[in-house]
């Protein structure tokens, strides 16, 4: 949602993290999780906590 929001392509945020834009997808989708190291990037990269980025507990579904 951060990342559509503000609309950064997949690319775009992939290269600002130095990862392959399709790890971008992957995170998206819940099909990888990422390190921690990877998570506090994100986080900073969107300058809010890690808890808004990431979360043990599934996000509800935008519309519900």
């Amino acid at each position: 949602m951060l990342r559509a929001e503000r609309g950064i392509s997949r690319r775009e945020l992939a290269d600002a993290l130095g990862v392959h834009y399709q790890t971008v997808g992957y995170l998206e989708r819940g099909e990888y999780h990422p390190s921690l190291h990877l998570a506090f990037r994100i986080a900073a990269y969107f300058d809010v906590a890690v808890e808004v980025v990431f979360s043990t507990s599934p996000f509800k579904r935008l519309g519900e």
